[in-house]
Formats: C-alpha cells, sequence, structure tokens
C-alpha cells in the first residue's frame, strides 16, 4: 500500500480515530475513578475528624485520648490514622509513633507515606493537621494505599488496553482499506481486460447503490459509448479503405497504360515517377488505417496460436536478398520454440518494417532475437548503425514522426508508429535503446 495513496490515507485515518477515541476513554475512565476515590477517602476522614473533635469537645484531652485508643483497638474507623500529642510535642495516643516532620501544619488534606504502628511497609496516607483549644495537636487521616494501588493497576491495565486497542485499530483500518480495494477490484479488472482486448467486459452490478456502484455504472456506459466509437470507427476505416483502394487502383492502372503507350524518354521517366508515388501513395494509406485499426484494438478476433521462430525465420529469408544487396547479413538468435497468441499478418508486417528501417538507415548485421517468459514474450531487431539519439526517439515513435534531418531517407514516418500500434494490439510495448554501436528496438508482447 502506497502511503501517499487515499487508501493509505482513509485506513491511517480509521486507524488514528480509533486510537484517539481509545486512549480518550482510557483517561476518561482513569480519572473518574481516581476522583471517586480521592471523594471518598476524604468524605471518611473528614467525618473521622469531625467525630474527634466533637469527642474533644465534650471531654477535653483525656476523653479525646481514650476514644482514639478504643477507635485503634476495635478498629471501628478502617484504614484510620490518628495522632494526639501534647503541647510539647510529645504522643499522647494514637497509632502514629511520632508526629510526621513532612506533615503541613495547616491547610488542607496532605497525601503522603507513613508507616503506621504495627506496620513493616509505608503507606499512602490522606491527613490533616489540627491545632486543639488546650495546645494539643491532632493529625487525622484515612490510608489510600489500597486504592492507590487499585489505581495503579488500573493504569497498567490501561496501558495493555491501549496496546490491544493500538492492534484492533491496525486490523479495522486494514480491513476498511482492503474493503475499499475489494470494491474497486472489479473495476479494476474490468479495465484491465479491455486494455487487453475483451470490449465486451463490464463491470458486475451489486444494485447497492452507494458511490462504488454509481462508479461501476458509469465505467459501464463509458466503455459502451468507447464500444460503440470503435465500432463506428471499425465501419468508418473499413468503407474509407475501399473507397481509397479502388481510385488508388484504376490510377494504377491507368498509368502502368500510359508507361507501356507513351514513347518519349521524358513521358517515360515521368509516368515511372507518378507509378512509383502511386505504390508509395497505397502503401502510406494502407499503413496509417493499420495503425488506426490496431490502436483502437481492432484484429484481436484473428489472433491465433503461432510459433514465433519459424515467423522471424521466415521474415529473415524474405529479406536477405535485400539485405545481402547493401553487402550486409542477417541473423535470426531464437534457440527455442515459442508458441504466442498473435496477429500473424501485423506482427510479421512490424517486424519486416524494423527490418527495412535497419536496411535504410542502419549499418552491419542485423540480428532478430525471441525470449520469451511466462508473461511476455519479445522480439528484438538490432543493428550497428548510428542509432537515434535519445531526445529524438519519442519523436520516431509518433506518427508521421520524421528524423530526416539526423538520419537522413524519404521515409512517411510511419514505420515504428505502425511497431507501436501492433505492440499495444498485442498489450505489449515498444522500447528504443542503445547497441553501442547501432540501435536496439524491442516489442514486448503480453500471453
Amino acid at each position: 500500500m502506497i502511503w501517499r495513496s487515499t487508501t493509505f490515507r482513509f485506513a491511517a485515518l480509521v486507524f488514528l480515530c480509533q486510537i484517539v477515541a481509545a486512549a480518550i476513554l482510557l483517561a476518561a475512565v482513569g480519572a473518574v475513578l481516581r476522583g471517586r476515590s480521592d471523594q471518598a477517602a476524604a468524605a471518611a476522614a473528614e467525618t473521622l475528624r469531625d467525630d474527634l473533635l466533637a469527642t474533644y469537645t465534650r471531654g477535653g484531652a483525656p476523653v479525646l485520648a481514650r476514644a482514639i485508643e478504643a477507635r485503634e483497638t476495635g478498629a471501628i474507623t478502617r484504614n484510620a490514622v490518628m495522632l494526639l500529642v501534647d503541647g510539647s510535642g510529645r504522643t499522647v495516643a494514637g497509632n502514629l509513633a511520632a508526629w510526621p516532620p513532612s506533615v503541613p501544619t495547616s491547610g488542607g488534606y496532605a497525601e503522603i507515606q507513613l508507616y503506621r504502628i504495627g506496620h513493616i511497609a509505608p503507606e499512602t496516607m490522606l491527613v490533616r493537621t489540627t491545632h486543639l483549644s488546650g495546645g494539643e495537636g491532632l493529625l487525622t487521616g484515612i490510608g489510600v494505599e489500597s486504592e492507590r494501588q487499585l489505581l495503579d493497576l488500573l493504569g497498567e491495565t490501561s496501558a495493555l488496553a491501549l496496546a490491544l486497542a493500538l492492534i484492533m485499530a491496525a486490523l479495522a483500518a486494514w480491513l476498511a482499506a482492503r474493503l475499499i480495494v475489494a470494491r474497486l477490484e472489479g473495476t479494476i479488472r474490468t479495465f484491465r481486460e479491455v486494455r487487453d482486448g475483451d470490449l465486451g467486459r463490464r463491470v458486475p452490478d451489486d444494485r447497492s447503490g452507494d458511490a462504488f456502484s454509481i462508479l461501476g455504472e458509469e465505467v459501464n456506459h463509458t466503455l459502451d459509448r468507447v464500444t460503440s466509437l470503435i465500432t463506428e470507427l471499425k465501419i468508418a476505416t473499413d468503407g474509407l479503405a475501399h473507397d481509397l483502394k479502388s481510385p488508388l487502383t484504376r490510377l494504377r492502372v491507368a498509368l502502368e497504360q500510359v508507361a507501356r503507350e507513351v514513347r518519349e524518354p521524358a513521358a517515360q521517366e515521368a509516368a515511372a515517377r507518378a507509378l512509383a508515388e502511386g505504390e508509395r501513395l497505397t502503401a502510406l494509406v494502407e499503413t496509417a488505417l493499420s495503425i488506426s485499426r490496431a490502436e483502437a484494438g481492432i484484429g484481436r478476433e484473428s489472433f491465433t496460436r503461432i510459433d514465433l521462430v519459424p515467423l522471424l525465420t521466415t521474415i529473415a529469408e524474405i529479406y536477405a536478398p535485400l539485405v545481402e544487396d547493401h553487402g550486409r547479413t542477417i541473423i535470426v538468435d531464437a534457440p527455442v520454440a515459442i508458441s504466442w497468441l498473435a496477429h500473424r499478418q501485423l506482427l510479421a508486417q512490424a517486424v519486416g518494417n524494423l527490418i527495412d528501417n535497419a536496411v535504410k538507415y542502419g549499418d552491419g548485421t542485423i540480428t532478430l532475437e525471441l525470449a520469451a517468459g511466462s508473461e511476455m514474450a519479445t522480439i528484438t531487431v538490432r543493428d550497428q548503425g548510428t542509432g537515434i539519439p535519445p531526445a529524438l526517439r519519442h519523436e520516431a515513435l509518433r506518427r508521421f514522426g520524421r528524423l530526416d534531418a539526423a538520419r537522413g531517407g524519404s521515409g512517411a514516418g510511419l514505420g515504428l508508429s505502425l511497431v507501436q500500434a501492433v505492440a499495444h494490439l498485442h498489450g505489449g510495448t515498444v522500447e528504443l535503446e542503445d547497441a553501442v554501436p547501432g540501435l536496439i528496438v524491442r516489442i514486448q508482447l503480453r500471453h
């Protein structure tokens, strides 16, 4: 999953929202429980202090001391903290050995740790100092050690719960992202299959009425329109081919008749040039129509399973005399038999165009190579000429793109464009690379 993608951001948003919600919930629960614990402890401590002050008011310090001893021995108040000292600070009664120096001498309740008599470990206590009218000092409070331990345990449990929330939030974010991807997989698969030539493929209708369903419906409407336009294009190109071929054929017949009948050398030369230009025009029209049909995906119905090795061998044999006339050689490097689903005529025409370009613009040996993997077959045409500079390769693949200033020649600029259209028809691409020296043209065909 790409971190900049919308799917990743949506998953991150789901993850963040769940983590923030869990953290706020756990913090709120902890704060509420801590507040309730503090309120309960303060209420119990205040009740104890009021009772002892009422006892002091009735009978003075002796009665208060006996009340403290009675509460201590009878455990009337659980976790009670009591200490009575006289004016000189000497302990009179209570469950603390001496007045703790860390206790504030005035103010409200303070939370400190003290040792109670009979206990071996310090305990957290909520205590308050009260100065009595007879000069005595009274320290009262309540032990909150068990409540603090419970709150600490709650904090540890909250940390574990937050860690579990992290895992569950990550799982929820992943599931949410997978749900989006799963809802879009049908649309993506449809586009992929349409790109590969199955123009009748459509997005399945789930009738849910949500945004993904509406997207699928719009995609299907768009594909219906594209299919209609391609059908119209096929009819138009077929009609155009028929309409153009007829007058061009008649023009060629007329020129051939003129060439046979004229006797003047100048007229014969002019008729021969006109006949050559007519043939060139016919070839140009046929090539342009082939490119348009291939780019529109027309022709996949003519795909058959062919062995590419004999095809390349046959093409090399056909072009061998032309190559030899230029004092060069052509070889085929295809060590294994490769069966592939392809359009034989268009593929042969594309490879022939590359060989023709290598003869016109290249130099040295022309090599036809063939390799195949599980999904791609690659046909490579290599020469040893000057090649094409990287800055001009895009122009070379463009329809009617001319590189005459760099390479010379009188082509129409449709050779490599046809090769690219044929590769596109087969679900592949065309790549131009340096052969050092020379040019490498790779036609990739998808299975």
